[in-house]
């Protein structure tokens, strides 16, 4: 994320804020940030005198904005980080307490607030001044496709291509958590030489996802309407229940054939208005075009009423006996006839 990098050369090129604010749902950004400000604002020896982190619950933000006006004992400045700051604001008058103190903030302090899950009004007076006087970052939750491209971007950074499949891989089995992601890029980025290409196969090889037996592979085949695929693809599943839930499956086919509707309405069926439209990379618009001449408008329809059903049955409605694998199958069956 580039507004994430930005902040970090701004640091390094010591233009330092004295309020750092980080609102936001995507808890990964704001993890980054305020971790690289707690590693490496302050020197070593100076981080057991004028480095202080504290959390939301356990503080009053009178009581911290007073520590915040004191002098740093051995360095130029001192850091405090307000972790789960969400907490913090517990009444008006905390937020009075910090609109004054932002009126003429320390140079020597530097306040880190980790307020996720939430982002403040822009119409408020504190929103204005923290935006005045420092950095107020608003961590955005990621689309799939903006973490297919983040994906990218990551491992292009610790010197490594990766192809759309291969991202889509990743997504479609450790989903959109960016920091769990984060975990097995690094640990591909150790296990793998520089310059080499992280391909289906190597992800196969060191996480443990199978290049051909995932639901990436099975939302393909019942786009290009092979049976035959999608069935291999269902009795591996039925094999490790436990990597594959049947809910995970539903889901991502509810969603294709949802897409797939919008595909069928759309004026402008261009591969990147197409890609805008779906919120996806315009690389897999092409599995969109093959299975729109596959599905009309009134058999997916029909379909998203038997992935609702079969949703229900995995949860235990009208299942009756039904296992997971048998769910699944009446279910490709019904999708694909």
């Amino acid at each position: 994320m580039k507004e994430v990098q930005y902040i970090i050369n701004d640091i390094k090129n010591g233009n330092i804020k004295p309020i750092y604010f980080l609102a936001g749902e995507e808890t990964f950004f704001i993890d980054q940030i305020s971790n690289y400000i707690e590693e490496n604002l302050l020197p070593q020896e100076a981080k057991g005198f004028d480095q202080t982190i504290v959390y939301g619950l356990d503080v009053q933000l009178p009581d911290l904005l007073m520590q915040a006006r004191q002098f740093p004992m051995i360095g130029e400045r001192q850091l405090i980080i307000i972790k789960e700051a969400q907490h913090l604001f517990k009444k008006k008058a905390d937020t009075d307490a910090l609109e004054n103190y932002l009126q003429q903030p320390p140079e020597t302090t530097v306040l880190v607030f980790n307020y996720k899950y939430k982002k403040l009004d822009k119409r408020k007076k504190v929103y204005k001044l923290i935006a005045k006087q420092g950095i107020y970052f608003e961590s955005k939750k990621l689309y799939e496709r903006d973490t297919i491209n983040w994906i990218v971007t990551t491992l292009k950074t610790m010197g490594h291509n990766i192809d759309m499949k291969s991202a889509q891989m990743l997504i479609d089995f450790l989903g959109t958590d960016l920091s769990k992601i984060y975990n097995e890029l690094q640990k591909l980025d150790i296990i793998v030489d520089k310059d080499t290409p992280i391909t289906p196969e190597i992800i196969e090889q060191h996480i443990g996802i199978s290049k051909d037996y995932n639901n990436f592979e099975l939302k393909s085949a019942v786009a290009a309407g092979d049976y035959l695929k999608a069935q291999r693809i269902a009795r591996y599943f039925a094999a490790n229940p436990k990597e594959h839930p049947l809910v995970v499956s539903i889901s991502l086919l509810y969603n294709f054939f949802r897409d797939l509707y919008i595909y069928h309405v759309l004026d402008d069926k261009s591969p990147n208005a197409v890609a805008k439209a779906l919120n996806i990379n315009p690389y897999f618009v092409k599995e969109y075009q093959t299975a729109a001449k596959k599905y009309m408008m009134k058999k997916i329809t029909k379909n998203m009423g038997y992935l609702k059903d079969a949703d229900l049955k995995s949860k235990g409605v009208g299942a009756g006996s039904m296992q997971e694998k048998d769910i699944l199958n009446e279910l490709l069956f019904k999708l694909m006839h």
